[in-house]
């Protein structure tokens, strides 16, 4: 059996200094071009016209949620989850959930929802900058797999929710779609420099140039 990426990527977690990976952002950034939006509508690069709805529909119920200061946690991430799948009841996943054709395996234990719930709560923690915050979040929900289907989109949706919050909207989300590994802690600490850039980038060519 392979080894537990989760597991893995917990102790990477531990590890990495989030309040350096990334330093503090401009708020509110409001882009030119709403990335998150652009995404959406494109279907994730998908050819299936329903998946791209759904996904747009799953985003709108984000940010009507994010107006609503709802706190990040599983039960907010299952109805997300209803609306990207078109299906009326989701579920935590049963069992070990396999990813990258099968090279990361990611363990269940009877423990594994409520460490997943604990890690949701770390996304409003004031001493950690907005977009390592972000980044850690949306690895988590990589990383934790807490669904059978559709986390990829569900990660995405959660980094941009922790923005939302704070009134943030990125004017590109593309680069931020690159495959990652549980264990790289490099990788991990580059995607909250990542984020930080697009703020700031956004911030530049948005709300700073329409000043």
């Amino acid at each position: 059996m392979s080894a537990d990426a989760l597991a893995a990527w917990i102790q990477v977690r531990n590890q990495i200094d989030w309040t350096s990976a990334a330093g503090e952002v401009p708020a509110p950034v409001e882009p030119v071009v709403d990335g998150l939006l652009s995404w959406c509508g494109e279907g994730d690069r998908s050819s299936d016209p329903a998946r791209s709805r759904r996904l747009s529909e799953a985003m709108a119920q984000s940010r009507v949620d994010a107006s609503r200061r709802r706190p990040l946690t599983c039960a907010l991430l299952t109805g997300w989850q209803q609306l990207l799948l078109g299906i009326p009841e989701v579920q935590f996943r049963q069992g070990d959930a396999f990813a990258k054709g099968g090279r990361e395996r990611y363990a269940l234990t009877p423990h594994t929802q409520r460490d997943f719930e604990l890690r949701l709560r770390d996304s409003t923690d004031p001493r950690v900058p907005l977009a390592s915050r972000a980044a850690r979040a949306h690895l988590d929900v990589a990383f934790f797999h807490p669904f059978p289907d559709g986390n990829a989109r569900l990660a995405m949706l959660t980094l941009a929710y922790v923005l939302e919050l704070q009134g943030v909207r990125l004017d590109q989300v593309g680069p931020l779609r690159t495959t990652r590994c549980a264990d790289d802690d490099a990788g991990a600490a580059d995607l909250a420099a990542l984020v930080f850039v697009l703020i700031h980038s956004t911030h530049r060519w948005g709300s700073g140039f329409l000043r």
